[in-house]
């Protein structure tokens, strides 16, 4: 079951991902930074024709929630919880306020400013994240690849945690027992 309790193991805990785990986190990290590819590409024009911030920039919003308890508490060893989610949501709902009371309009330039930041830095921390994973075999869960990475660097083992979400723990999991057989 999927939970942002944060658990740390010990450095060699989990196994490194196989070849399969890899390019599954190198397309992952594409994907993301495919998507911060196209919000670059808006930076300026954060509004469509008819006067709504673009979609392009609403389309991160929900999947963004989600995660962004995982990015931040597994990537900056917090155990905050809910509580990443819980303040961004308060927060795109307050500068709805804001700007509904000072415009008159919900879709704000401050509302599509806070959208549009927060989802280009947890998209791209994320795509990166996913694509230093693939590339320098991090095990676990993509968020500690930074942390793994540094460790390498310097030579001492970063702390490991398990990926909570999605498709990598059951396929490190599958190629581990199949190196083992």
């Amino acid at each position: 079951m999927a939970t942002t309790d944060l658990k740390l193991q010990a450095p060699g805990s989990l196994p490194p991902p196989g070849p399969v785990g890899r390019i599954t986190r190198l397309f992952l990290g594409a994907a993301c930074l495919t998507y911060v590819y196209g919000l670059l590409g808006v930076r300026g024009d954060l509004f469509d024709a008819s006067g709504h911030i673009r979609s392009l920039i609403w389309n991160g919003l929900l999947p963004g929630l989600f995660l962004i308890s995982y990015v931040v508490n597994i990537g900056f060893s917090r155990a905050w919880k809910k509580w990443p989610a819980v303040v961004s949501a308060l927060l795109f709902a307050g500068v709805a306020v804001y700007g509904k009371l000072g415009t008159g309009q919900v879709e704000s330039l401050a509302l599509a400013n806070a959208l549009y930041y927060w989802t280009l830095y947890l998209f791209l921390h994320l795509g990166l994240a996913f694509v230093l994973s693939g590339l320098f075999r991090a095990p676990g869960c993509e968020m500690r690849a930074f942390h793994h990475l540094w460790g390498l660097i310097t030579g001492h083992p970063a702390l490991e945690h398990c990926c909570p979400v999605g498709i990598l723990q059951p396929i490190d999991q599958w190629e581990a027992s199949r190196k083992r057989a």
